[in-house]
């Protein structure tokens, strides 16, 4: 059995920590390890630290959230040049925050990701907020879109990036606007990720991103579905059949079972032909 990286390991000892515990910016540059094994995550570190340090120098007089916002906003998008990827949006890159630290570019969880980070490490309050479909923080009481240059939203503004996402069907409420975890933040950054790889066929990493996925959310059952399913993928017969039978042990009637359950035998029937 290949051994298992060692920033993988990592990853999985940071999401094993309670979630207040969690470095967000040092657990999305080891999922960016992935892509680049010998990413220098301490390098990336010092990156963000720096950042942080200038924000905390600007607010050494006025440390109030408006010039919070201003301070953040005037280094990162004005100074810094960091602005959304509206041309190349499902480019992976812009799902690795190093690429992003390099570009000046990414997708709106990335961007707050950076935006979060460089906050709390000048000692500010901020949060992430996952709004169906686009991703913004809170720094304290004011909402902000990293993604959009660090535009100050209301909620009516939210209300009018849902319907401009949904169309009108769906009504913006205070669920939408809670807080978000960090390691909710990672799952979102990684269920980007393999939704981009499975689309482009790319199995294999689809599968690595699924690999730290369970990391995340030990157990889950969508992701034990899909390892198993990427797997098959990989003409991993016996591996995938192995992993969709635990899967439909644990899940039950869950919807789609049948379906699972013919997969499973059609890879337990190739799995023979080919021993």
């Amino acid at each position: 059995m290949t051994p298992e990286p060692a920033a993988r390991r990592q990853f999985a000892d940071i999401m094993a920590r309670p979630d207040e515990e969690v470095d967000l910016a040092q657990a999305a540059l080891l999922i960016a390890c992935e892509e680049y094994p010998a990413l220098d995550v301490e390098g990336y570190l010092r990156r963000v630290d720096g950042l942080a340090r200038e924000v905390a120098a600007r607010l050494h007089d006025d440390p109030g959230p408006r010039a919070a916002v201003r301070a953040l906003n005037g280094l990162l998008f004005d100074e810094e040049g960091f602005h959304g990827n509206q041309e190349d949006y499902y480019d992976p890159r812009n799902s690795f925050l190093n690429d992003v630290l390099d570009r000046r570019t990414g997708i709106p969880i990335t961007l707050s990701t950076l935006y979060i980070e460089v906050g709390r490490r000048a000692g500010l309050d901020v949060e992430g907020i996952g709004l169906p479909g686009h991703f913004v923080v809170r720094v304290d009481s004011t909402i902000v879109d990293p993604f959009h240059g660090g535009a100050v939203l209301t909620e009516e503004d939210c209300q009018k990036r849902l319907d401009r996402i949904y169309g009108g069907r769906l009504k913006l409420d205070d669920t939408m606007l809670a807080p978000c975890e960090r390691k909710a933040i990672l799952a979102r950054t990684l269920g980007n990720l393999k939704a981009i790889y499975t689309k482009a066929g790319d199995f294999l990493r689809a599968l690595n991103v699924v690999e730290l996925l369970l990391r995340v959310r030990p157990g889950s059952l969508e992701e034990m579905r899909d390892r198993g399913m990427l797997h098959a993928s990989l003409d991993c017969y016996a591996l995938a059949a192995g992993e969709l039978e635990e899967y439909l042990e644990k899940a039950g009637n869950a919807p789609g079972h049948e379906q699972v359950r013919r997969k499973a035998a059609e890879l337990r029937a190739l799995a023979a032909r080919v021993n």
